[in-house]
């Protein structure tokens, strides 16, 4: 039999057998079974080490899971509208390929769930947050301590300290005053003679740990005496900042460390906490944060310092844009656009109109939103083009999303009668709201996976 008489003859038997009037041809049927499908074979199912399906309700066929209740052409019909399918595969496997297949059935047993609840209301919904499991979690690294596997992160104190308080304030938990004041002692215990906070006691000040452990006590210091607020030294964490600024307007996270963005927003963000921002700080830095965007509208981690400065120091005057160093990232790319939004009003009280340094704005918004998932990935973001959705980036990536709105003037409010632009307007963005609906599932979801705190 020829592949074309096949092909034909195949897709006709799958949809009169089937009753599933949604697969059009031989790439949807593909797609439903994550297999090159090869249409030259006279018996693809024995190919693809299948059996023949008995397409029956409760069946798992090409994909779609036929829950009780429902006809088997209504519940497919719903499967492919909200396009839940096994990302194409060219029948090469890669190191790629194949962690984006299993990280896609890690995510199946909570996509079946997803799909069997908007299949039926009568059953409760999946995605919801495990606020015990969560406390539970907290409250015991924040009593008996972190386990003995932790000791890899000493150098990161200030932050185990810093999201362990973040968490419960985020769930609304308040802590006693004993505890605070046992936090409070930690954090200061940290701060450097020099200025900022280091990892640990004795350890070099470094900005990133600097910004946790101001972050830290702003959640349980107070003013006045013993607050832990008006013991952070104001003087010495300016020096301490100026000492790792370089000629280009960038810093380094640490005394001969690296450059990189992260470095500057953990900066900026201090700097502004405790009320030290100056032209001094800032100058150069706005041109710099501009430099770090790539091609592809996200941010790389910094640019290369050379092509600004020769081997005398001296500034160079070439036309040429200064290329960024790395690819867009995640991480770099909300720390990047956090420290744009934090460099606004120097921006627009210390350059004319027609000097400021500007960013792409619709190409990092069209970079952050290309980033999220299919549905397939439960509506997850990656952190590079072509990566696996992870967690964290719902983080790092879904919220940049809501910073470039802000930069760019779009707003999430309420409208009257007199401010409705109709219903076209309106379907127009209901995509959006599918993806950030999808967006709190995975989370969610991730979040409540037994002994797995995401």
């Amino acid at each position: 039999m020829s592949g074309a008489i096949f092909t034909k003859w195949f897709c006709e038997w799958i949809l009169k057998t089937s009753g599933v009037s949604n697969l059009k041809g031989a790439r949807d049927i593909q797609w439903a079974l994550n297999e090159p499908c090869s249409i030259t074979y006279y018996d693809p199912f024995v190919k693809l080490g299948c059996n023949t399906p008995t397409l029956t309700r409760g069946n798992t066929v090409c994909g779609v899971v036929f829950t009780k209740g429902k006809t088997m052409a209504a519940q497919a019909n719903t499967h492919q509208n909200r396009d839940i399918r096994p990302t194409p595969t060219d029948g090469y496997p890669t190191l790629t390929s194949v962690l984006q297949t299993s990280t896609e059935r890690t995510l199946q047993p909570r996509l079946e769930l997803a799909l069997s609840d908007s299949l039926s209301e009568s059953e409760p919904a999946s995605a919801v947050l495990q606020r015990n499991a969560h406390l539970q979690f907290l409250l015991r690294n924040l009593v008996q301590g972190f386990p003995a596997r932790y000791v890899s992160q000493d150098a990161s104190q200030p932050w185990l300290i810093f999201w362990t308080l973040q968490g419960f304030s985020v769930l609304g938990v308040g802590l006693d005053e004993k505890t605070k004041k046992r936090a409070i002692e930690t954090l200061l215990a940290m701060q450097h003679p020099t200025g900022g906070f280091s990892g640990g006691p004795g350890q070099f000040p470094h900005l990133l740990p600097t910004y946790a452990a101001v972050c830290a006590l702003a959640i349980v210091g107070h003013p006045g005496e013993d607050g832990g607020w008006d013991q952070i030294d104001r003087e010495k964490m300016y020096k301490f900042f100026m000492s790792l600024k370089q000629l280009d307007g960038s810093f380094l996270v640490s005394r001969d460390a690296e450059v990189d963005v992260r470095g500057i927003y953990c900066l900026l963000a201090v700097a502004t906490l405790l009320n030290i921002l100056t032209p001094e700080l800032l100058s150069g830095t706005p041109e710099f944060v501009a430099t770090c965007q790539t091609y592809e509208g996200g941010f790389g981690n910094a640019s290369f310092p050379e092509w600004a400065f020769g081997t005398d120091g001296l500034a160079n005057d070439s036309p040429i844009p200064r290329p960024p160093l790395g690819e867009a990232h995640g991480g770099y790319t909300f720390c990047a656009t956090a420290s744009w939004i934090l460099l606004q009003p120097y921006i627009n009280t210390h350059y004319s109109p027609s000097q400021r340094p500007t960013i792409n704005l619709p190409s990092l918004l069209r970079w952050s939103t290309q980033m999220q998932g299919s549905h397939v990935e439960l509506g997850g973001f990656r952190g590079r083009t072509n990566k696996l959705v992870d967690g964290c980036y719902s983080w790092w990536v879904g919220g940049c999303v809501v910073l470039v709105e802000g930069l760019l003037g779009i707003e999430s409010k309420g409208v009257d009668d007199s401010e409705k632009k109709g219903e076209e307007d309106h379907d127009a963005w209901d995509d959006v709201d599918d993806l950030r609906t999808h967006i709190t599932h995975y989370i969610v979801s991730l979040a409540s996976r037994p002994h797995s705190i995401a």
